[in-house]
């Protein structure tokens, strides 16, 4: 059975009853549990920031006309050979005046050139850089046709000076329009840079990597900085570069994904779905126990506990076990999370017992770390981590051996839905390339304000600023990353069937009360005419467009 649902209007939808009846105030209020100050206007483009230039957004339009400029200087194959060869390499923070620089030294006449598009062309590329492109990518809206694309050569020549007052004249539409090919150019650019690096051509893929950081800075919007993620990602492989600088640490990780939980809906429709799944399986049980391997702040538990205490004859003896990863310093997040959760529990009368239980992995687990008891129904719960149980060959295997002798009731898997894990380096850099263009241009569209209902309650240009940050942290672990090093290994959740019908589990069908949830959360979120949840084989997607992007799986003993 298959059920779609297009979020749009702005529109309410009721839930059914005996759901979670303060789930709408949840989702549109702020829901983080500390208060943070907001992040001060630097004045500064953010992305061009990060990577050490200090562009003004005012002066975006003078330095992509020099970008241009530059660019067409580039044309002539003796230039870029020379630039290739150059063992001095630029980070300059004033962009716009070595822009300008760069522009003299390479052609001290300064003379008007005629753009020669079919010069980007002649370098002989490996096979493995042609790939299908998704026509719903951030990458892709203004294709345009292949002769259009590449048009017959032109000889590069000076203009006379009528010619050169016209081209002048024209330069604002002469811009836009190459900037449309600059997009294509992008893609291409970056697919040709994966392709090289497949073959471990690194001089070759140096020179491209190079290419397309400045075709990055010449785009605009998702694009532009999808695009400078996986330049960096490319980067990182090419020069073999690893970062152990502190951000690499969980509780850095578990803010940003705080912030990605306000920008836009993937979390809150994992949590929807999952919290309503353990409310069905614990309906007229009297003690309940949850074990959660991704507590972070614990966000996703406040609206069950609200549901259960209001459940028809009262609520359940409910008992939380909260699994995490050592803390890189002297805080205890997961002994915080459970305060937080204490105090709510006890403010609307739900008798709450929690348990912090710190690993150093999750295939580590047993049951007798647990302190299961007679008579308790145990759920588990997992949003977005057994994925990076794949680095290391067995382990989600036995963890999927310990959870079943747990003997759990429920267990609610929440992954995205990517095939990320695959040994092809191209097919991975191609699927991934895809899949984060959809999510950045879901975010964008969510954080603008792009659907009829307007930017969500609470979000803001950090949370957006973050999420983006969050998302490029997995963009460069997918591409730049090997062997035990590279944790985001997403894959599909028919992978995901086959290794539970493995360990001895069976699919659960996620009723229609969890696919109305999923539809009420699209109709008051922004952007939501561009989101859709489809049921799928009793489970339940969330995408953008006609991109499935995360899956919500329940799973029983067989």
């Amino acid at each position: 059975m298959k059920r779609n649902f297009s979020g749009g209007g702005g529109g309410s939808t009721s839930a059914a009853g005996g759901g979670f009846p303060k789930l709408r105030s949840e989702v549109t209020g702020k829901s983080k549990m500390w208060d943070e100050d907001e992040e001060q206007d630097t004045g500064d483009d953010e992305l061009l920031a990060v990577l050490g230039y200090k562009v003004k957004p005012a002066d975006m339009a003078d330095v992509a006309d020099k970008i241009q400029q530059l660019e067409e200087a580039l044309v002539n194959d003796d230039e870029l050979s020379q630039l290739a060869s150059d063992s001095v390499h630029y980070n300059p923070s004033n962009l716009s005046t070595w822009l300008e620089t760069m522009m003299v030294e390479l052609n001290p006449a300064t003379q008007p050139l005629v753009i020669d598009d079919s010069t980007m062309n002649t370098v002989n590329l490996p096979p493995t850089t042609v790939a299908t492109v998704d026509p719903t990518s951030a990458f892709m809206e203004n294709l345009v046709p292949d002769d259009e694309i590449h048009p017959p050569a032109k000889k590069v020549k000076p203009l006379s000076a009528s010619a050169s007052t016209s081209t002048s004249n024209n330069s604002n539409q002469a811009i836009l329009v190459d900037s449309q090919n600059n997009g294509i150019r992008l893609v291409h650019t970056l697919m040709a840079c994966a392709g090289a690096v497949h073959q471990e051509n690194f001089q070759l893929a140096e020179n491209l990597v190079k290419h397309a950081g400045i075709l990055a800075v010449s785009q605009a919007g998702p694009m532009r900085k999808v695009a400078a993620y996986f330049s960096e990602a490319l980067a990182r492989r090419i020069y073999r570069f690893k970062s152990e600088t502190p951000q690499e640490s969980p509780a850095i990780n578990n803010i940003l994904q705080m912030h990605f939980y306000e920008a836009c809906p993937y979390l809150k429709f994992a949590h929807f779905t999952a919290n309503q799944a353990i409310l069905e399986a614990f309906a007229f049980k009297k003690r309940v126990h949850v074990i959660d391997f991704s507590l972070n702040q614990g966000i996703q538990w406040p609206a069950l506990l609200q549901a259960l205490a209001v459940r028809p004859g009262g609520p359940p003896s409910f008992r939380l076990t909260g699994i995490g990863m050592p803390p890189s310093d002297s805080s205890n997040p997961l002994q915080e999370s459970g305060w937080k959760l204490a105090q709510l529990a006890d403010s609307i009368r739900v008798k709450f017992e929690y348990r912090p239980l710190v690993v150093e992995s999750f295939a580590d687990i047993e049951p007798a770390m647990l302190d299961l008891r007679d008579g308790e129904v145990v759920a588990i719960n997992s949003v977005f981590e057994l994925h990076k149980l794949l680095a290391r060959p067995g382990a989600v295997e036995r963890l999927l051996s310990a959870v079943r002798n747990m003997k759990p009731e429920i267990v609610t898997v929440v992954e995205q839905e990517a095939n990320h894990n695959g040994v092809d380096f191209m097919e991975r850099f191609n699927e991934s390339l895809h899949y984060y263009s959809a999510v950045y241009d879901s975010l964008e569209s969510s954080c603008n304000g792009g659907g009829a209902g307007g930017s969500p309650v609470g979000t803001t240009n950090k949370d957006k600023i973050m999420s983006e940050i969050y998302l490029g942290k997995q963009i460069c672990n997918v591409v730049a990353c090997e062997g035990e090093d590279r944790i985001e290994r997403h894959e599909t959740v028919t992978q995901w069937k086959t290794r539970f019908d493995s360990a001895g589990f069976r699919s659960a069908h996620l009723g229609s009360n969890a696919f109305r949830q999923a539809s009420m959360l699209l109709a008051i979120f922004a952007g939501g005419d561009g989101y859709k949840v489809v049921e799928n084989d009793g489970c339940l997607m969330l995408g953008w467009h006609t991109r499935a992007l995360i899956t919500t799986s329940a799973w029983k003993l067989r």
